[in-house]
Parts: C-alpha cells; sequence; structure tokens
C-alpha cells in the first residue's frame, strides 16, 4: 500500500480530537468539504471506515481509534521536527487559547502571559475565564488550567504552582463585629459567604480537615454567588466569612485586609495543573506558553 501522505494523517488527527469535521476545519484553515474528503481519501487508502457519523456526533470506530494511538505520536513527532528545523528563520505566530479559574489569574496569568505576548508579537491569547469545568475540546480550546482533581485521567497534566491551602477568611473588621470563630462547628452562628457551582447551583460545602479527621461543613449566609472573585472582593469588604485558596487571596494577606481564621483547619491541595488531551498534539504557542510558565513559577 502506498504511503498515506502526512496531511491526511494531520486532518484525520484533528478530526479525531476534535469530534468534529467542522472545528477540525477551523483548526486547520480549510474548508469543511475538504476536510471531508480528505477523510474519505484515508478511508479508502485504508480501505477501512474510521468514523461514525451522525448529523450530530462523529466518534472513531475501532480502526480508527487503532490509527489514532499509532499515528498521533509519530506524526506529532514529525510536526515537531519541522518547527524546530525553521525555528531559527520563523517567528511563532497563532492563537493560545485558554480557560482559566478565578484561583488562577493572580498566581498563574498575571505574572506568565504578559510576558508571554512580548515575547511573541505575532501570537495572540484568548483567555476564558470561569470557575466552572470546561470541555475543552468540545469547546476548541487548547488548554485548561484547574486544580488537579478536577482534570480528566486522559488529560496531559503539567504542574504550574506549588501545593497550597484552602482557608476560612474574613477582614478584620468583620471579625471586630462578630468575633472570631475558634471551632468549626462555630462557622453556625456566622455570616458566611457561600459559593454555588456553575452549572448545578449546588451549594459548595466548605471542606476543613485537621490532622486525620475531616469535615464537609454546608455553611448558611445571606449571600452566594458562583465566582471565587465575588466571595474574595466581599469578604475584603466585610461582607462575612468566606473559603477561598490562599493563592488567590495572596495580596490581601499582605495587606492585612484578608486574615485567615481555623487556620489549624485549612487543608492542603496539590496545586494548579495545566491540561490538555494526550492524543492532542499541543500547539506551538501552548508550547511556548508552557516553557515560560515553567521558567518563571516556582512549583515547589
Amino acid at each position: 500500500m502506498a504511503l498515506t501522505p502526512l496531511n491526511e494523517l494531520a486532518v484525520f488527527v484533528s478530526v479525531a480530537r476534535h469530534k468534529s469535521f467542522t472545528r477540525a476545519a477551523k483548526e486547520l484553515g480549510v474548508s469543511t468539504s475538504a476536510v471531508s474528503q480528505s477523510v474519505r481519501l484515508l478511508e479508502e487508502r485504508v480501505q477501512q471506515a474510521l468514523f461514525f457519523r451522525t448529523t450530530r456526533n462523529v466518534s472513531l470506530t475501532d480502526a480508527g481509534q487503532r490509527l489514532l494511538e499509532r499515528a498521533a505520536p509519530g506524526l506529532e513527532s514529525a510536526l515537531n521536527a519541522l518547527e524546530h528545523l525553521s525555528a531559527d528563520t520563523t517567528q511563532l505566530t497563532g492563537t493560545l487559547r485558554l480557560t482559566v479559574p478565578s484561583i488562577a489569574l493572580a498566581s498563574i496569568i498575571e505574572p506568565v502571559l504578559p510576558r508571554f505576548l512580548r515575547d511573541n508579537p505575532h501570537v495572540h491569547a484568548e483567555v476564558r475565564l470561569s470557575d466552572r469545568f470546561v470541555d475543552i475540546v468540545e469547546e476548541g480550546l487548547d488548554a485548561g488550567l484547574r486544580l488537579i482533581e478536577a482534570v480528566e485521567k486522559d488529560m496531559v497534566q503539567v504542574r504550574l504552582t506549588p501545593a497550597f491551602r484552602f482557608m476560612v477568611l474574613a477582614s478584620p473588621s468583620y471579625l471586630k463585629r462578630h468575633g472570631t470563630p475558634m471551632h468549626p462547628e462555630d462557622l453556625a452562628k456566622h455570616d458566611c459567604i457561600a459559593y454555588r457551582a456553575p452549572t448545578t447551583s449546588l451549594p459548595y460545602h466548605w471542606e476543613l480537615e485537621r490532622g486525620r479527621k475531616e469535615l464537609r461543613i454546608q455553611v448558611k449566609g445571606r449571600l452566594a454567588t458562583d465566582h471565587s472573585e465575588v466571595m474574595y472582593r466581599m469578604a475584603v469588604a466585610g461582607v462575612g466569612l468566606t473559603y477561598l485558596a490562599e493563592l488567590q487571596v495572596a495580596p490581601a494577606l499582605r495587606a492585612g485586609t484578608l486574615v485567615p481564621v481555623l487556620e489549624d483547619w485549612a487543608p492542603s491541595v496539590p496545586g494548579i495543573f495545566l491540561y490538555y488531551p494526550h492524543r492532542a498534539r499541543a500547539s506551538a504557542p501552548l508550547r511556548a506558553f508552557i516553557a515560560l510558565a515553567r521558567k518563571l513559577l516556582p512549583t515547589n
């Protein structure tokens, strides 16, 4: 059988990654019909159907799955070789598309993205701020930033921060008016700023631990929100107690506008991770962003 052209494999991998002919065409900068024709030619070459197609969904057949597992790593290596060969004579181009939670703004995006854009003047960036979990493949994004427990197992995971704690916090003015809780049970007597999951609107239980003892507390209060930045700003304003990552509120802790309470009950998490699909080839802008983040950010 004749060798399959590299461009047909590239189209196949893009369709498999996005599960969509339309999104693959957008990524590759060609028409949807051109993508369909390329896949059809590849299927004719291997004499097997590679995709199941319906009006709403595109999924891999068993043959398509086997081809993806075998071809994607080799294709990535070949394309990387071409990029490295031309790296000295070309400038990085393209668009970096990220989904970012509020928690990562001050700790990752602010120190890294401005430098990244200065170093790469021909690269554009699209940052979608959201505390909800985002399907980066479905929404055509390069990567996301999340706590490790929110990242699916089939994703490449790159640590970008050290471990940190989640803490109960309040402004000095709130504590002066209402007193300082000394035990988790005391939270029931306080006005707490509650977090509700963006997708379900269910209240988030504050997770506390000391030694081997773990507690999940459903707090009560007059204010609830689906955005941690609102919790942060309202806590500084003295509205109530809140529960946030020390990474996010570090400026307020340094300034003394927020102080931790129940600090011996503050649980630790492994850190914030950048993630992207195992089977997707990381774009050149994404690889450059990861390299710069690793250079600029402490991870230990």
